[in-house]
C-alpha cells in the first residue's frame, strides 16, 4: 500500500480531485464484475487469495462484484450458458487455473453464438465475438494463460490489469469431429507426449501438481509414437515465422495485420504429412510457464489469427530429451532434424490404425514387469489422446480452424 498525508486539507481534496479525473479518463475500467473462483483447483488457495488480495483491491476501485464459488466441474461453464444475466457487467473474472478459465470461455462463447443464432457444429461457422472481457486471477495447477499474456503469474498484478481496464485480444480456435464440436482452444493442442502426461495425470490428481512431474516423467520412459496424417493450410507469409524471434508485445504489428480473405489460397495450399511423430503440438500462444520462460514457441502470436505447429517426428529418446531441455535454457528447440514448425490457419489430423508400440523395439514389445512396466505404454490404443488447454478431448481425428481474436482477456 502508498499512503499520502497532507496537512492542508483543502491541497488533500485537490489531491483527490485530480486522481478522480485522470481515473475517469480510463472509459474501459470496469465497474461491475461477475466472478466465479474455483475452491478445489491447484493447492486449494483461490478463495483466499480471492478475499485477501483482490476483493480489497475491487473494493478501493469501486468495482462491485457478484462472487460465485463453484461446487463441481463446469460449474461456470454451464451458468454462464444458461443463468448469467450478462447485461449487468462488464466482465467475467475467474480464480483458478487453465481449466477455470476455459470453463469460463466456453460458457460465455457458447451463450454469445446461442444468442446470436450460430451453430456450433458447423467446423466453417463465423463465430461472433465476445463483448464482455475476461480476467484471470492465478490460483491453479497451471496458470500458463495467465503468464503468457501477463508475464507474471501474481494475483496482485492480475488485479491491477483488471482494475485499469486493460485488455489484451486473443485468438481462439474451434476443434471438431466431423461435425461435432468439441472444444475451444486458446492456449495449447498436443497430442502424444503432451496428450499422454494429462491423461496419466488424470489418474493421480490427488497429488495436487506434483502429478505432472510424476506422469512427465512415466510418458517420458515410454517413448511412445503415433502414426498419422497432418494436413495444414500455412498462413501467409506476411504474417511472420516461427523461428523469427519476433516476440509478441503490446502494440504487435503482426497481430495488427489483417489477414487475407482470399479463398483460393484455402484451396490450393494445403500441405500433408504422413509420418510417425512423437508429439504434434499447435501452440496459439507462446505457452510460456516459470519452467520454460520461452514457451512451446516463442514467437507464437496472441491475436494473429494463427498457431505455430510443431512436428516432432520419432527419434530417438537422447535426441527427444535434448529437445525438451531447450525449452528451459536459450537454446533453439526447432533446430533439430526430427523437428519442423509451421505457422498455420487450420489443420486436421488423422490417425492410422496400427498397433501401438515403443520406440525402443518397433517390430515386437515384449512383456515388461517390474519398474519396466512403469514405463510401458500407458494404453493399448491405437491412439493418443489430444490435450486441449488442460483437458482431454474424446476424439483422436479432428478438425481445428482459427477465427481470430473474438475475445479480450483483461490483462
Amino acid at each position: 500500500d502508498v499512503t499520502f498525508h497532507c496537512a492542508n486539507e483543502e491541497l488533500c481534496e485537490q489531491w483527490i480531485q485530480v486522481a478522480n479525473e485522470q481515473l475517469a479518463l480510463l472509459t474501459n475500467r470496469p465497474k461491475s464484475l461477475l466472478v466465479y473462483i474455483n475452491p478445489f483447483g491447484g493447492k486449494q488457495c483461490g478463495k483466499r487469495i480471492y478475499e485477501q488480495k483482490v476483493a480489497p483491491m475491487f473494493r478501493r476501485a469501486s468495482i462491485s462484484a457478484d462472487v460465485i464459488v463453484t461446487e463441481r466441474a463446469n460449474h461456470a461453464r454451464d451458468h454462464l450458458k444458461t443463468e448469467a444475466n450478462l447485461d449487468k457487467y462488464d466482465g467475467v473474472v475467474c480464480v483458478g487455473g487453465d481449466g477455470m478459465f476455459s470453463e469460463v470461455l466456453h460458457g460465455l462463447v457458447t451463450r454469445i453464438q446461442t444468442d446470436n443464432g450460430v451453430d456450433q457444429n458447423q467446423p466453417d461457422a463465423e463465430l461472433v465475438p465476445c463483448s464482455l472481457r475476461i480476467g484471470i486471477i492465478p490460483a491453479g495447477s497451471t496458470d500458463c494463460i495467465c503468464f503468457g499474456t501477463v508475464g507474471t503469474n501474481d494475483p496482485v498484478t492480475s488485479a491491477l490489469h483488471i482494475i485499469v481496464g486493460d485488455s489484451q485480444p486473443m485468438d481462439v480456435c474451434s476443434v471438431h469431429h466431423d461435425d461435432i464440436f468439441l472444444r475451444y482452444s486458446v492456449s495449447l493442442l498436443g497430442y502424444g507426449f503432451y496428450g499422454d502426461v494429462l491423461t496419466d495425470s488424470e489418474r493421480t490428481r490427488w497429488l495436487g501438481p506434483a502429478r505432472y512431474d510424476l506422469s512427465g516423467v512415466k510418458t517420458f520412459l515410454s517413448h511412445n509414437y503415433y502414426e498419422g496424417t497432418i494436413s495444414f493450410l500455412p498462413a501467409e507469409n506476411n504474417m511472420g515465422d516461427p523461428r523469427d524471434k519476433l516476440q509478441c508485445r503490446s502494440g504487435c504489428r503482426v497481430c495488427q495485420h489483417k489477414p487475407s480473405k482470399d479463398t483460393r489460397w484455402e484451396i490450393s495450399g494445403w500441405s500433408v504429412i504422413r509420418a510417425e511423430f512423437i508429439a504434434i503440438n499447435a501452440a496459439s500462444m507462446s505457452c510460456a510457464c516459470p519452467r520454460s520462460p520461452k514457451g512451446l514457441s516463442p514467437a507464437a502470436h496472441l491475436a494473429d489469427g494463427t498457431t505455430d505447429l510443431i512436428l516432432v517426428r520419432k527419434c530417438s529418446r537422447l535426441d527427444f530429451l535434448r529437445h525438451l531441455v531447450r525449452h528451459t535454457n536459450k537454446g533453439d528447440q526447432f533446430d533439430h532434424s526430427f523437428v519442423e514448425v509451421h505457422r498455420v490457419r487450420k489443420f486436421c489430423f488423422q490417425p492410422w490404425h496400427h498397433e501401438l508400440v515403443s520406440l525402443e523395439d518397433p517390430i515386437e514389445s515384449p512383456k515388461k514387469t517390474g519398474f519396466s512396466s512403469i514405463c510401458s505404454a500407458q494404453t493399448t490404443s491405437n491412439y493418443s489422446s489430444w490435450n486441449c488447454d488442460g483437458e482431454i478431448l474424446p476424439d483422436a481425428a479432428i478438425q481445428v480452424r482459427y477465427h481470430g481474436s473474438i475475445t479480450s482477456p483483461m490483462q
